[in-house]
């Protein structure tokens, strides 16, 4: 396990294929230690290309990370616009069903009234057509019982069968050189005739 200070030191394959092993007596077998430098600047490459991998996915995780993040804001504020915008619609809603409640109240109030004077002016109509009425039949029921007085009066005033026959007779007996005889007095039914 490396320190904090190790952790600038880095070991490349590279330096470990040069890497100059000092010689001495009782050293290690070269060819053995050729080998093992092989093998471990091969897996310095693996790691080293495996480390790149992950940062590269790293990278590109947080990429993503940082993508979603930004979607989901722009979408938790597209939530609150709509949210907003569904109660600004609502209250615009509501304000425009008052309006228009409103105005049909005050058009169901117009319409009555004017229903009302209507009525009052047919009420009025109505009862001038009803005095007119009983003007008019008290109008003919004068005129008949004036025509009924003078019916009766008439019927009164008649001459009787006797008069008749007594002007019959009058009228047969005058002759041209002799003086006119006094006429009978003409009844009112006979005068209202000739005044006609």
């Amino acid at each position: 396990m490396m320190d904090d200070d190790d952790a600038s030191f880095r070991l490349t394959p590279l330096d470990v294929r040069r890497y100059e092993f000092g010689t001495s007596l009782r050293g290690y077998d070269k060819m053995r230690v050729d080998q093992f430098r092989e093998q471990l600047a091969s897996e310095l490459e693996r790691l080293t290309r495996q480390n790149l991998d992950l940062e590269t996915k790293a990278r590109n995780f947080h990429e993503q990370l940082r993508a979603f993040r930004e979607r989901d804001k722009a979408l938790n504020d597209a939530l609150v616009s709509a949210q907003q915008l569904r109660g600004d619609i609502h209250d615009q809603a509501d304000r425009e069903a008052q309006l228009v409640l409103r105005e049909a109240r005050a058009e169901a109030e117009r319409i009555l009234e004017a229903a009302r004077h209507d009525a009052r002016r047919y009420e009025e109509e109505v009862a001038a057509l009803e005095r007119l009425r009983r003007a008019h039949f008290a109008q003919l029921r004068a005129l008949a019982e004036r025509q009924l007085a003078e019916i009766l009066a008439a019927e009164q005033t008649l001459p009787t069968a006797a008069d008749l026959s007594a002007l019959a007779r009058a009228s047969d007996t005058h002759d041209a050189g002799s003086p006119p005889r006094p006429a009978l007095p003409t009844p009112a039914w006979l005068r209202k005739v000739d005044d006609a």
